[in-house]
């Protein structure tokens, strides 16, 4: 379910692998299926069948699964966080961008590695988050660069990644990143080690 044709860091398609992967288990869950049609040159197409249950007596409420977001900002307006997010995955980018301007956040966002760096160099955010596969330049080479600016050097740094194995997180810290968060990001976590790396940074 983590495996994309193109495994490079650098990659120029989006997604995680994990999508086609949740929506089967899912399905199959509620004792249904997935099923595939496929032709070379136009496409494919997955058909989801699910079955039709019945509600004894009509009235039982369907469960919620949406996180609740606690609106209130974690410091005062006028000295709101600035964080950057790099991310080239769109459905990411609006998840995360939503969720953290919630919390009260003020989110600026870069599509690749270049744009990361150039924004990191003209905005100076309080925090960063890096996505690691990027297409023009990946997001271990981009902390490289953006820990080689003076003004840079401290900022907090946490890596986005779907590559889960103990060795990706090793190359995420020597690249110069503070933490590391494996995809699919858990939201809540996330604004977790967010808060607690912004309070560690910021003077006493």
């Amino acid at each position: 379910p983590f495996v994309q044709v193109n495994t490079a860091l650098n990659r120029q398609y989006e997604g995680t692998g994990l999508g086609l992967s949740l929506v089967k288990r899912m399905v199959e869950m509620h004792g249904g299926e997935v099923t595939l049609t496929s032709e070379v040159g136009s496409g494919s197409c997955f058909t989801i069948q699910l079955p039709i249950i019945a509600i004894p007596n009509g009235d039982a409420a369907p469960a919620s699964f949406t996180e609740s977001i606690d609106a209130t900002p974690p410091v005062d307006q006028a000295n709101t966080p600035l964080i950057l997010l790099a991310e080239d995955n769109e459905a990411s980018l609006s998840t995360i961008t939503s969720y953290l301007e919630a919390k009260g956040y003020t989110l600026i966002v870069a599509r690749n590695g270049l744009e990361a760096i150039n924004l990191a160099t003209t905005a100076q955010p309080d925090l960063i988050l890096m996505d690691i596969q990027m297409p023009h330049l990946d997001g271990l080479e981009a902390i490289r660069q953006i820990r080689q600016n003076p003004a840079l050097a401290t900022v907090p740094i946490i890596a986005l990644t779907a590559l889960a194995m103990p060795a990706d997180q090793e190359r995420c810290l020597a690249a110069g990143a503070n933490h590391y968060l494996s995809k699919p990001i858990r939201l809540k976590q996330l604004s977790q080690v967010v808060t607690a790396l912004l309070a560690k940074a910021s003077p006493p």
